[in-house]
């Protein structure tokens, strides 16, 4: 029966409506459209979808409960492996992961495992009862530094454990890259808040506006504040530039500082605070998925032309292809083999163009990608916005603020995969273990973590 049944389709808003909103573009299945993507599953005794997720989601389990239709079983197994499932289940790039591994797709097309997730984490936050409070067991106190992914997934794991979790972080608001990353329209912010406090419920402690190697040291929540463990999950935020010249220019952002104001200073809404980044024309550098955010982001606050400059192919772009997808869709141009060289500025040394080479297609690189090679032939491009997507670097405070703290020569921490770092008492995971990784993977660092933290302090 499975194999007859066809891949059901997510309804979605349609692009010319959307590009003018920030409301999320996926609209999510229907309890019936669930169930019957569900009854697709084989439930292969031997399921490769397991193996293919980070954090080892019982993915046959869940999803047997929905056929069954039976959504508040389906969230009870998903909870036990996945603490973040609503934001999994919108973000993760389950068609390289999970999905990729699925028996359906030899043949055909694989089970929609991340749009059953999200509606399973939607059907439960929507119509059940509240979370009761729970109380820890004050077995131990641990400290995490940052909120993001890995965060979040370290001290969900040890508040099961009935452990005194406090998390700080840096911002005025949880939720890490989830708030200051990732526009609403991909990833609402109502969901992040409703994950987190649950998280509260359960007893953990959000310090804001916190930033250790400032507020206290890691050497001096260890020895001082009493905590008997340090997880860093920080993430890399320190944004990466082209290192051309005018770059310096009025005009040009990184992705980080656009998407920052934008998603977690709402600098669209019209009673915002931080004023918005205006312009005409822009071009975004990049194609990761942060470039695909930028770019969708900028035609939301009414910039007219929206560009993507890449210096390989599309076959070469690294952003999931819901998202280029998407983003075509919308109005986005992709300017493909072509390299900036160069900003141009005005009397006023405010942008006004960039100047870029073509280039074309050598041998793979050490990842499998063909190598971007010059061919000498340049041309202009008119832009007035500049917003450059290349990914981040690790923060460089906590290795400056703290003694023995082990980091390999661009400046992440070095952790072992279990998650111990080479000091004592101290444990990281995450973008600040990796560099730039995706959501689920740093979830899956701080879930090993803190099942770490739990063997090393001696707790079951």
């Amino acid at each position: 029966m499975s194999e007859k049944i066809a891949r059901q389709p997510m309804p979605e808003q349609a692009p010319e409506v959307r590009r003018h909103n920030f409301q999320e573009v996926p609209l999510g299945y229907s309890k019936e459209t669930a169930f019957l993507e569900a009854s697709r599953c084989l439930n292969c005794p031997k399921p490769r979808c397991v193996a293919g997720c980070p954090v080892n989601v019982d993915i046959p389990g869940f999803i047997s409960k929905l056929a069954a239709k039976d959504p508040e079983g389906a969230f009870a197994s998903l909870i036990k492996d996945n603490s973040l499932p609503a934001v999994c289940g919108r973000v993760c790039p389950q068609e390289v992961q999970c999905e990729s591994k699925c028996v359906l797709g030899i043949k055909g097309e694989p089970v929609s495992i991340g749009r059953l997730e999200r509606f399973t984490a939607d059907y439960h936050r929507e119509n059940s009862p509240a979370e009761e409070a729970s109380s820890p067991k004050g077995l131990a106190k641990v400290a995490i530094v940052g909120s993001g992914p890995s965060g979040l997934a370290c001290a969900y794991e040890l508040l099961k454990a009935g452990l005194d979790v406090t998390v700080f972080e840096a911002l005025h608001e949880p939720g890490g890259v989830l708030v200051y990353g990732i526009p609403e329209f991909r990833l609402p912010k109502a969901i992040v808040a409703a994950e987190i406090e649950g998280l509260k419920k359960r007893g953990a402690k959000f310090e804001l506006n916190s930033l250790i190697g400032r507020l206290y040291t890691i050497d001096e929540l260890l020895n001082e504040e009493g905590y008997a463990a340090v997880f860093i999950g920080s993430g890399a935020g320190t944004p990466k530039f082209l290192g051309i010249p005018g770059e310096t220019l009025n005009g040009v952002y990184s992705s980080n500082e656009f998407l920052t104001r934008t998603n977690l200073m709402k600098a669209y809404r019209g009673d915002a605070v931080t004023p918005p980044i205006k312009g005409s024309r822009v071009a975004v550098f990049g194609a990761g998925n942060t470039a695909m955010d930028s770019a969708r982001t900028a035609l939301r606050m009414g910039f007219e032309e929206v560009m993507i400059v890449y210096r390989r192919s599309r076959d070469e772009m690294p952003a999931r292809k819901e998202e280029i997808h998407h983003a075509e869709e919308e109005g986005v141009k992709f300017i493909l083999l072509s390299n900036p060289k160069s900003f141009l500025g005005d009397e006023q040394g405010r942008l006004r163009g960039v100047i870029c080479e073509r280039m074309k297609l050598g041998e793979p690189d050490e990842k499998g990608r063909r190598r971007p090679l010059p061919t000498g032939e340049t041309f202009e491009l008119e832009i007035d916005t500049a917003i450059v997507a290349l990914g981040t670097e690790a923060n460089p405070l906590l290795r400056q603020t703290t003694a023995d703290l082990p980091c390999n020569q661009w400046g992440y921490i070095i952790a072992d995969e279990e998650g111990r770092t080479g000091k004592a008492k101290v444990y990281a995971g995450g973008d600040i273990v990796t560099g730039s990784a995706t959501v689920i993977k740093a979830m899956g660092a701080g879930k090993q973590a803190a099942k770490t933290i739990l063997k090393d302090l001696n707790i079951q």
